[in-house]
């Protein structure tokens, strides 16, 4: 998909009138289309089992909680990057904190141009996450077929007789004959599927 295609879920976790009417305007755009505003911490928990969001924005204090433990929980889900509002007289302690965990923040007051760049940043974040998410599920796939040949070859092996580079080729050929990948091979021989090519 092309990046300018790229639509991303927002949950806004925002008690102040003015700041979400701000992030109403800043995420208004097609960019944006899955916006969900919540008021408070126990709403934003609720929304996060829910459903997956590729960014969080949290306006702490909340009237529930600081929203600073909610904030490094939604960091460390997959995916999702957060971003933490706080008051500027708190923004070094709470820095110390939270920096560890990938959690991006700003202090209040915040101009509209800020936002726009925080938006920008968390863009780029969520863009690189899911890139290393690609490739982590591209070499989870991998050994899940890699597992399954191994599987098939040993049951060729005890079931027929055939030592290890006798079965490899074994699949490769039914893999060959039927226009299919090793790893669908492998699993119709596991499932006792199909008539199997004669063993040479």
């Amino acid at each position: 998909m092309d990046l300018k295609e790229r639509v991303y879920s927002v949950l806004l976790v925002c008690s102040s009138e003015k700041l979400n009417t701000a992030f109403s305007e800043l995420l208004s755009g097609p960019r944006y289309e899955r916006v969900k505003t919540v008021t408070n911490v126990s709403a934003a928990r609720r929304a996060h089992a829910d459903k997956a969001y590729d960014m969080i924005i949290v306006n702490a204090p909340l009237p529930d909680d600081t929203g600073i433990r909610f904030a490094i929980d939604a960091a460390a889900s997959k995916g999702a990057v957060v971003l933490l509002l706080v008051r500027s007289e708190a923004y070094d302690d709470i820095f110390e904190r939270v920096v560890e965990h990938g959690v991006f923040m700003l202090s209040r007051p915040v101009s509209h141009q800020t936002l726009t760049t925080a938006l920008g940043w968390m863009e780029s974040a969520r863009e690189r996450s899911r890139s290393l998410e690609e490739k982590t599920l591209s070499v989870e796939e991998k050994m899940q077929e890699i597992r399954i040949v191994n599987r098939a070859k040993w049951m060729l092996i005890s079931e027929k007789g055939l030592d290890e580079p006798q079965a490899h080729r074994y699949i490769e050929k039914l893999a060959m004959d039927r226009c299919i990948s090793k790893r669908e091979a492998a699993e119709d021989i596991l499932n006792g599927q199909g008539t199997l090519p004669p063993v040479h």
